[in-house]
């Protein structure tokens, strides 16, 4: 790894790790960023394409029969010939079921199937494990997303809203018209879905309010839940998808089903009925002529920032991998990571355990019986390395349907969800499946999840710069081991603390334990709260999980760099600020501070070092130099 500057660190840790990068690196026209994650990605996708077009072409063969089946879909995604001739003829069965709804009663009569083939519905249904009992799967009741990626948007003071809306307008107007609404019919559907977008906006939650997890967690009675609406007979419908009788519904946003019949009555059905074709040909528009694929990226590219839509290629692939992802990440694990290196990781992710509970264990602000309660969480944490032991079950009822045999793209993405939703329902009421994956082993990515209690470190980032037997240990603490000790430090940041040791939403603090977390927790969102970056603000408390779990972690793989033999904390420090490179466009990261619940990188990799101690020794760091917090400012808490 090569020597930084000590006085370059003094000025911006970040820019003297990856200045000379940053002078150089170029944004691909078809992404909104790049960098160490994005190198990484882009690589997988390199490698994986080689492989499966190998396969396509039939100069190899896949190893087995889900595999094969992922292959034959990829011929189709693949085959715009074939797509294009199809042009929008595909989706037209979906939209003339809606053009030919004629009232409640009608859509009632319906919606078993719409909402197993995932047609857009003015509310959706879904099974997950139930946070206060998260040994048994639930129900739960959503309201439909907003067109705008945040309710903020539509405040009257945001500028970005209009300009995205009648972008998002002329985008629509044209792909309904390629679908053979004439312009006129396509104004004014754009316009009733416009209208009742907003009709959504004041009672759903913004991106700040959702961060919030104890807040999803809203049991309604089922029978109180069938009352909510006077025009759709909701518990006949919810009969009709789950074998049982549910006594509860779960409504993260409860305020929706609160003001039900404002949004959804006789009065909207037109202007309802135009919002779902609208949402339908915005949804699958992807899976149809390479014309109406790149065109209806044009929203999102113009939120992102992003020039250029993926070529051909890139579409087809990740178009295929996204249905199949599972088949796909476990083939990737297979023949790039391995049991011998799945068993090393696993080994570290133990270490770092072992570090956290030791500093539990000598915590001096907790109580015993909140730190008992802590270790005994960290003692039942699950750890998920490299990939499945399994495939679902459910990927082995997917077929794909040749185009020889009748089927498109889009029949056979249709087919895929079906059986994934029928799947799903199915799960209502039984026991949940601590084991499952949420993420496929080529995700360049790791996740803590709260309900299960459960750490998972896919395959694709178990690489440098994250981790390599190449890098000294040092390197690699401040890569993959930050990565493992955040992880970890979810399982006690602002929302996994809530959640004890089998993820159940359970209080296990004292009340004097607890007022003293959510102090230290207002001094990390001050920490971070109003910090400057690309034209706009860090939202402090939009952020704060993620801002708790990076400085419990980086303290963490601090802790144990130091007990190695070859400790070098310039490389730890150096390297922690190479994984967060990156370099995007201002629109990207502008989304990102909306939405996003972590900082943006920068912030990631300058202000964390900060609050150690260490970072100050290392780099000889004085109150004169512009990285230097006082003492008093620094926030610890695990």
């Amino acid at each position: 790894m090569a020597t930084i500057s000590q006085a370059a660190v003094k000025q911006d840790l970040y820019d003297a790790v990856n200045g000379d990068w940053l002078k150089t690196a170029e944004i691909p026209d078809d992404h909104a960023s790049t960098g160490g994650f994005m190198d990484l990605v882009d690589a997988i996708e390199k490698t994986l394409m080689h492989d499966f077009d190998a396969m396509a072409a039939g100069e190899t063969a896949p190893n087995d029969p889900q595999l094969a089946e992922f292959i034959k879909f990829y011929q189709l995604t693949k085959d715009f010939k074939q797509r294009n001739a199809a042009g929008a003829n595909p989706i037209l069965p979906c939209l003339k079921q809606i053009d030919s709804l004629s009232d409640f009663a009608d859509l009632q009569q319906r919606m078993p199937d719409w909402l197993y083939d995932g047609l857009p519905l003015p509310f959706s249904l879904d099974v997950d494990a139930d946070m206060k009992n998260t040994k048994v799967n639930a129900l739960f009741a959503q309201a439909p997303n907003t067109i705008l990626p945040d309710k903020t948007y539509y405040d009257d003071g945001n500028e970005s809203g209009p300009k995205l809306l009648a972008v998002y307008g002329q985008m629509m107007t044209q792909l309904l018209q390629l679908t053979g609404y004439k312009e006129v019919e396509a104004q004014q559907i754009v316009a009733d879905t416009l209208k009742f977008d907003r009709l959504i906006v004041p009672w759903v939650k913004s991106a700040e309010e959702a961060a919030d997890y104890s807040k999803m967690y809203n049991p309604r009675a089922f029978k109180d839940f069938a009352n909510d609406s006077k025009y759709l007979d909701l518990a006949a419908i919810t009969y009709s998808v789950i074998n049982g009788n549910p006594e509860t519904v779960i409504l993260p946003e409860p305020a929706f089903f609160d003001h039900f019949n404002e949004v959804v009555n006789p009065e909207n059905f037109e202007m309802m009925k135009n919002w779902m074709k609208a949402k339908l040909v915005q949804r699958l528009s992807g899976y149809l002529s390479d014309e109406m694929r790149t065109l209806g990226t044009t929203y999102s590219r113009t939120l992102s920032g992003q020039k250029q839509p993926r070529n051909q290629a890139k579409s087809a692939y990740y178009l295929a991998a996204g249905a199949f992802d599972q088949v796909v990440g476990l083939y990737y694990g297979h023949t790039y990571f391995g049991e011998a290196a799945k068993a090393d990781v696993h080994q570290m992710v133990e270490k770092m355990i072992g570090v956290y509970k030791r500093r539990l264990e000598a915590n001096t602000w907790l109580s015993a019986d909140t730190r008992a309660k802590a270790v005994t969480k960290l003692n039942n944490l699950g750890i998920q390395v490299g990939y499945p032991d399994k495939l679902e079950a459910v990927y082995t009822k997917f077929h794909t349907l040749s185009a020889a045999d009748g089927g498109s793209v889009l029949s056979n993405v249709l087919a895929f969800g079906r059986i994934a939703r029928k799947d799903m329902f199915a799960k209502w009421g039984q026991p949940t499946d601590r084991t499952r994956w949420e993420m496929s082993a080529d995700t360049v990515n790791a996740y803590y999840h709260p309900f299960m209690n459960i750490i998972v470190f896919p395959a694709a980032i178990l690489q440098a710069p994250f981790y390599s037997l190449a890098q000294s240990s040092s390197a690699n603490y401040g890569g993959i081991g930050a990565v493992i000790a955040h992880e970890i430090s979810h399982a006690f940041d602002n929302n996994g603390a809530l959640f004890d040791e089998f993820g159940n939403l359970h209080n296990w603090w004292t009340e004097a334990d607890s007022a003293h977390f959510k102090e230290l927790a207002k001094a990390m969102i001050t920490e971070f709260d109003g910090l400057e970056f690309a034209g706009a603000k860090v939202n402090g408390t939009l952020t704060v999980s993620e801002n708790i779990a990076d400085a419990g972690g980086l303290s963490c793989a601090e802790e144990a760099a130091k007990n190695e033999a070859d400790v070098d904390l310039s490389a730890f420090f150096t390297n922690w600020a190479m994984v967060w490179r990156m370099k995007a466009t201002k629109q990207y990261m502008q989304l990102l501070l909306s939405i996003d619940v972590h900082a943006p990188a920068k912030l990631r990799a300058n202000v964390q070092p900060k609050n150690l101690d260490d970072f100050y020794t290392t780099f000889d760091i004085t109150p004169e130099d512009p990285m230097y917090l006082a003492p008093d400012q620094r926030v610890k808490i695990w």
